[in-house]
């Protein structure tokens, strides 16, 4: 395991990552679940956060980016670990456009035309890091990756090959001694 992914997966399991009966966002159910934003929203914890993002894109192939972000809440602080660490501009979109203000479903210094990597905590069907690459598209950026901090199984990667992005989960189920999919 890379320097980046072993603290990340030591963070997890110190202050996420809980065992039990639970019933996830896609409506499984598991026994064990990792909270992410007991890591995320952390201070002592973006750097690891915004590393582990870098390096498995990093370990992925690379893929240079403009702006990074996702769906809020999850994606939150994940972007903004990114943008600490590279000095990028990150931004959030929001499940539904807002009526007031500068209204819209994009929060913070997108701009069309940018490369963006899209990010997400934890992802199991990986359905609002979907809604979110649809909202950064229409919005008229280009997505050059995908990255989340942990996948719990194996149904995101083939959706976002269909769509020809790439993806760098930074761990994987296994990497906290869970099965695929469990």
């Amino acid at each position: 395991m890379r320097a980046a992914q072993a603290a990340l997966a030591a963070a997890l399991r110190e202050h996420a990552l809980r065992e039990g009966e639970f019933t996830l966002a896609s409506g499984r159910a598991s026994a064990w679940y990792v909270d992410g934003r007991q890591v995320t929203f952390r201070g002592d914890c973006v750097e690891i956060v915004g590393e582990a993002i870098l390096d498995a894109v990093a370990a992925g192939g690379g893929a240079e980016f403009d702006a990074v972000g996702g769906l809020a809440i999850g994606a939150d602080p994940v972007s903004v670990a990114v943008a600490f660490v590279t000095g990028k501009r990150a931004f959030a979109v929001r499940k539904e456009a807002k009526g007031h203000g500068v209204a819209g479903r994009i929060a913070g210094p997108l701009q069309p035309g940018d490369r963006v990597l899209v990010v997400e905590d934890t992802v199991t069907s990986g359905a609002s890091l979907l809604m979110a690459v649809d909202a950064i598209r229409e919005f008229g950026c280009e997505i050059v990756g995908a990255a989340c901090l942990l996948d719990r199984s194996d149904e995101l990667a083939p959706a976002l090959a269909a769509r020809e992005i790439p993806y760098f989960p930074a761990l994987l189920a296994t990497d906290l001694g869970f099965a695929i999919g469990s």
